[in-house]
C-alpha cells in the first residue's frame, strides 16, 4: 500500500512539472525502459501522438516521458518536440487561415464598394468644380456689369443735370421777352 501512494505521489509530482510535447512528426518510435537503447524496448509511439516531457537524462540526452494511458518511459531526444504535434495544430491553423480568408474576402468587399464611391465623390467633385468656375465666371460678369452701370448712371445724372442747366439759362434769356401780364385795377395789390 505504501509503495502503490509512494507511486502515485510520484506521478503526480512529476505531472505538475511535466512539459506538453509530442513524438516527432516523422517516425515510429521505439519506448525503452530506461535513458538509452541498451534498454528494454516496452512500446512503440507514432509520430505526432502527444506525451508529457517530465525530464531529460544529462548523460544520454534521452528523454522520460508519460504516454496518454499514465504509462512512463524513455525515448531519444531526437524523437520528442515540445509543444502540439503537427495533427494537432493543422487543425487550429487550417481554422485561423479560413477566418483570415473570410476576412480578407469580406475587406475586398468592401475595398471594392469604397473605391466606387472614392471614384463616384470625384466624380461629383469635378461637377461641383466646373460649377464652381462657372458661378464664379458669372460672379466676374455680374461685378464688371455693376461697374460699368455705375458708369452709365453717373453719366446719365451728369446728362440729365445739364439738359435742366441749359434749360434753366435758355428759359432765363427768353422769359424777359415774353410781355408782362397786366394788373388788374381792381386787385387790390
Amino acid at each position: 500500500m505504501k509503495k502503490f501512494i509512494l507511486l502515485a505521489l510520484l506521478i503526480f509530482s512529476a505531472s505538475a512539472n511535466a512539459e506538453k510535447g509530442h513524438i516527432a512528426d516523422d517516425a515510429m518510435v521505439y519506448v525503452h525502459n530506461g535513458p538509452s537503447n541498451g534498454y528494454r524496448i516496452i512500446t512503440r509511439i507514432k509520430s505526432g501522438t502527444a506525451v508529457d516531457i517530465l525530464k531529460r537524462d544529462p548523460k544520454s540526452k534521452y528523454v522520460q516521458i508519460r504516454m496518454s494511458k499514465g504509462r512512463i518511459g524513455w525515448v531519444e531526444p531526437s524523437a520528442v518536440d515540445s509543444g502540439d504535434s503537427i495533427s494537432i495544430r493543422l487543425p487550429k491553423l487550417q481554422s485561423s487561415l479560413e477566418k483570415s480568408q473570410s476576412t480578407v474576402e469580406k475587406q475586398a468587399v468592401q475595398i471594392e464598394t469604397l473605391q466606387q464611391e472614392s471614384a463616384e465623390l470625384k466624380q461629383e467633385n469635378q461637377t461641383l468644380s466646373s460649377k464652381v468656375d462657372q458661378l464664379n465666371t458669372t460672379i466676374k460678369e455680374l461685378n464688371f456689369k455693376i461697374e460699368s452701370s455705375d458708369e452709365s448712371n453717373l453719366m446719365r445724372w451728369f446728362t440729365h443735370g445739364g439738359l435742366v442747366a441749359i434749360g434753366g439759362v435758355f428759359l432765363g434769356l427768353i422769359l424777359p421777352y415774353f410781355p408782362k401780364r397786366r394788373k388788374r385795377k381792381d386787385e387790390w395789390f
